[in-house]
């Protein structure tokens, strides 16, 4: 079991041929090292480019996961729809989201709780000040 998780967040970056082409060239490129694990957050769009073409052992996620499990919550994402494209992670309560969208700690623990009924791990983020941010 990896010690550390070595997430990267795309933001939103990549259409899904620039997912397929980025995977295709780590599968090349890729060399595992010992007690770390690579994780992907991508767009939701990139997914099924990553689950297609990411080099074994290399983990791909969500950016942000609904609170609700099913319903009509037009363009969200589900913890099971995430399942079942294969993701193991999901990161939630990013400081974007909290900021431009007013996610608050009751809002992030929600998702944290389904994320996890669904067997996904939630990256939960706590905080960033601006200028982390910027740089």
């Amino acid at each position: 079991m990896p010690n550390t998780l070595l997430a990267l967040n795309w933001k939103m970056n990549k259409t899904p041929t620039e997912a397929r082409a980025w995977a295709e060239e780590l599968r090349e490129k890729y060399a595992p090292a010992e007690g770390v694990e690579l994780a992907v957050m991508a767009p939701a769009l990139d997914l099924s480019a990553l689950a297609a073409n990411l080099p074994a052992g290399v983990a791909f996620g969500g950016q942000d996961v609904s609170a609700h499990e099913s319903g009509a919550y037009t363009g969200e994402i589900s913890a099971g729809m995430l399942k079942d494209i294969g993701a193991t992670y999901v990161v939630v309560g990013h400081s974007e989201r909290r900021e431009y969208h007013g996610e608050t700690d009751a809002v992030v623990a929600a998702k944290a709780r389904q994320a996890q009924a669904y067997g996904l791990t939630p990256i939960v983020c706590v905080g960033e000040g601006l200028e982390v941010r910027q740089a």
